[in-house]
């Protein structure tokens, strides 16, 4: 009567465990991307908060503002509990001068020396005399030429990110510049955020629509 029983608990301990699940490969960038133009598309207030860098960073965060505010890609809220998404970064404007310093410098000389010796070939004395004439002629001269010049120089940079209130950066850009023909370097740089996200917010609604 124990024969099966037996079978039953052999066959129980050789029976196939079941397989562990493969962990799921990465998603691809494109999917990465599109999921980040999704949200994009589904911002329509943006909260913009303080930005890292001092007072030259709280100036650039009012140029985007009103940058971001002419483009009306988004409503720009006061309040951070009504924003679909916050604009987080830092920026500075910087104003310096820039020393330039070069010299050149050409020296040349040149001589020549020629000697003559006559020798007496009579005895005076028991010794021989001898006679040397020399002549020498040197030419040297120079030219040394410097220059210096300071000039001043205008650079502001922002580095910033769109992230949703769930903590998922949506979207971010870099730029600089070194001021524009008119207008000066902050502005030009928070025309550039605005016009970079404006291309990729026009991207979103062609590649999903």
């Amino acid at each position: 009567m124990l024969a099966p029983l037996v079978w039953m608990m052999i066959a129980f301990v050789c029976a196939p465990s079941d397989p562990v699940p493969a962990s799921a490969p990465a998603p691809p960038a494109a999917s990465i991307e599109e999921s980040s133009l999704r949200q994009l598309l589904k911002v329509r207030r943006v909260f913009v908060d303080r930005f890292a860098g001092g007072e030259t960073a709280a100036q650039m965060r009012d140029m985007i503002i009103n940058s971001l505010q002419g483009a009306q890609l988004f409503v720009i809220t006061e309040n951070e509990d009504k924003a679909d998404a916050i604009l987080r970064g830092s920026g500075e404007d910087l104003v310096f001068n820039e020393t330039h310093s070069s010299s050149d410098s050409l020296n040349v000389h040149s001589s020549i020396n020629t000697s003559q010796t006559d020798e007496d070939t009579a005895l005076r004395g028991g010794t021989r005399s001898y006679e040397r004439n020399g002549k020498g002629f040197g030419l040297g001269g120079g030219e040394d030429e410097s220059s210096h010049s300071v000039e001043r120089r205008h650079e502001a940079n922002a580095a910033i990110r769109l992230v949703s209130k769930d903590g998922d950066v949506i979207w971010s850009t870099t730029q600089e510049s070194m001021g524009g023909k008119f207008h000066g370097a902050s502005t030009d740089v928070a025309d550039k955020i605005t016009k970079q996200l404006a291309v990729d917010f026009e991207k979103a609604r062609k590649l999903l629509h």
